[in-house]
This record gives structure tokens, C-alpha cells and sequence, in this order.
């Protein structure tokens, strides 16, 4: 298991007890045979939950990493992107692999085309080949895992678990100013979700410290942010990087979700830079930076039980 992740575990033991926090990440290892029976040799395939501090009945959240799939080179290895220029059998291996650690109890993993939109679009309703242009989808359906691709952006999954209604959304900076989260918001409401009970988490992102961005992004930003009522001037900074300008999605996001009516204590965050964590998750980011994109993508993901 990976060192920085199997850090959150470390304080697992029986005995041992201190208050939920933000560290209590748990890494749950799952063992998968594609053609027989499980055996102690075979493939990992890490995941991500959050349940020990945010609990909702009858939802299960998780996120992959870059580990535990069969993609070579730069797309090593657990990719999950058909869109990527990684060998299709491999993404279809790995992609049949996560489908596997639920086998039995769920239906369909349910991937979209993301085009950094607003379009949200309700799960199940099209053909795993032709999945369609959207970035958030919902549904009300048992066994439908709704899947967000992601390599810097934010897969932000949300439930309410008394309704029995869930959303997923892909929230980079372009989707969240122009209203994604707002989208797929509207559409849970719509299948019978009520505001004041949704749930909200914000997964592996690219995080301030690791965000630089120039002074003509933050003006565009700023200029169309103020439609939202927003002070978006908060979300930049200038830290110890040769006084350059860095920005907080995860936070931004947050606020757009306040905006929104969701109460501070039903927003979470899981704290996890894809980019400083690149040996974790893909990060598009910091391949760029290295001469080595395009990279994979991992997902997020929730489903009703």
C-alpha cells in the first residue's frame, strides 16, 4: 500500500480512539480476479472512502487512485480515461476491474463524456459506448454508480440519503463558474431531493498551494464571478512562489455550494492535491509540467445501496 495513503490508516487500531476529523480517510484495499477464484498474489485496487466521518445511509462514496489497474508509462496504471490515447484494452481492464469490487451489487458504472459544461443528465439512460456530453449527472436507481473522471478538477458527489436521490458532477474552474454544481443541484431537486438535507463532497483536486494561475485568469475570473454575488478575490493569493498568483478551487467550490443553501456542516472536503499527491492520482497539471501529458484519469464515485 502506498505510504502517504496508508498514513490514514496508521491510527486504525483496536484501543485506539480520538475525534472524527478530516484525517479519518479510510484506504480500503479490495482483492479482484477477472477469471477466477481470488488468490494472494493478484492486483490491489486502493480505494478512497469516507464513511468513518461522513456517514449517509444507504450511499456509499469512493475514490480511485492511479494504483491497482494495467495501463503502461505515463497512464500507469489503474486509468480510467478512454479519451486519453491510452490502449483501450487496458482502460477496459481496468474499468472491469473496479466494476468488480461490487460485483453483484451494482448494476452499471456510468461514465460521461466531460466537456467542462453545465449539463447534467440523468444516469442510465444511454449505452456504456456512447456515453453522453455532460458533466453531472443524478439518479434515484439502486446500483447505478455514477462515475466522474477527473485529473485536477474536482469530482464533487453529492446525496441525500432520506430521499434516496444522488448527484456527481466534474467541477474544474470553467464548470463551477459557470454553474455545474448549480446544475446537477436543480436536477437531484427535481427527482424529489430536498436542499436542506444534501450532502456534499469534494474529492482529490488540485489544491492552492499547487494552483498558479496569472493575473489575466483571476480578472476573467473575477469579472464573470460577480454574477454569482461572489467575492472571488478571496480565492486568490499570492504565497512563497516568486509572488505568484495561486487559486483555491476547492474553496471556491464550497462557496458556490453555500450559495446554493447547502449548510456549512453538510460540505465536506477531502484535503487531497492531486498534484503534490501525483504518485496517488493523475494529475494533468503536473504532467504537463513534466513534458508528459496527456496522463489518465481516476474517478469519483457514489451509488445508492
Amino acid at each position: 500500500m502506498n505510504t502517504v495513503l496508508a498514513t490514514r490508516l496508521e491510527q486504525n487500531s483496536p484501543g485506539h480512539t480520538r475525534a472524527r476529523s478530516k484525517e479519518d480517510w479510510l484506504m480500503q484495499k479490495k482483492c479482484n480476479s477477472m477469471t477466477g477464484p481470488l488468490t494472494e498474489n493478484q492486483e490491489t485496487i486502493p480505494l478512497i472512502r469516507p464513511e468513518r466521518w461522513m456517514a449517509v445511509p444507504g450511499v456509499q462514496f469512493f475514490f480511485t487512485t492511479r494504483r491497482g489497474g494495467v495501463s503502461q508509462g505515463r497512464y500507469a496504471s489503474l486509468n480510467l480515461g478512454g479519451h486519453v490515447g491510452d490502449d483501450p484494452g487496458a482502460v477496459a481492464c481496468n474499468r472491469a476491474r473496479v466494476e468488480a469490487i461490487w460485483a453483484g451489487r451494482i448494476q452499471q458504472v456510468c461514465y460521461l463524456n466531460q466537456v467542462h459544461g453545465t449539463t447534467t443528465v440523468e444516469a442510465g439512460n444511454w449505452s456504456p459506448s456512447t456515453p453522453p456530453d455532460a458533466d453531472a449527472q443524478v439518479t434515484r436507481q439502486p446500483g447505478l454508480v455514477l462515475a466522474i473522471l477527473t485529473a485536477d478538477c474536482a469530482p464533487v458527489l453529492l446525496a441525500d440519503g432520506t430521499a434516496r436521490v444522488i448527484g456527481a458532477a466534474h467541477a474544474g474552474w470553467r464548470g463551477g463558474l459557470s454553474g455545474v454544481l448549480e446544475s446537477c443541484l436543480e436536477a437531484m431537486l427535481r427527482l424529489g431531493a430536498h436542499r436542506e438535507r444534501i450532502h456534499a463532497l469534494i474529492g482529490p483536486c488540485i489544491r492552492q498551494s499547487a494552483y498558479v494561475v496569472d493575473e489575466t485568469f483571476q480578472a476573467a475570473f473575477i469579472t464573470h464571478a460577480e454574477k454569482n454575488a461572489l467575492d472571488c478575490k478571496k480565492f486568490f493569493s499570492k504565497q512563497n512562489n516568486a509572488g505568484r498568483l495561486h487559486f483555491d478551487l476547492p474553496g471556491y467550490l464550497q462557496a458556490r455550494l453555500k450559495s446554493c443553501g447547502l449548510s456549512e456542516e453538510r460540505i465536506h472536503d477531502a484535503e487531497l492535491c492531486t498534484y503534490s499527491k501525483n504518485n496517488d492520482f493523475f494529475s494533468h497539471r503536473h504532467a504537463t509540467h513534466r513534458g508528459l501529458a496527456p496522463c489518465g484519469r481516476q474517478i469519483g464515485g457514489l451509488f445508492l445501496v
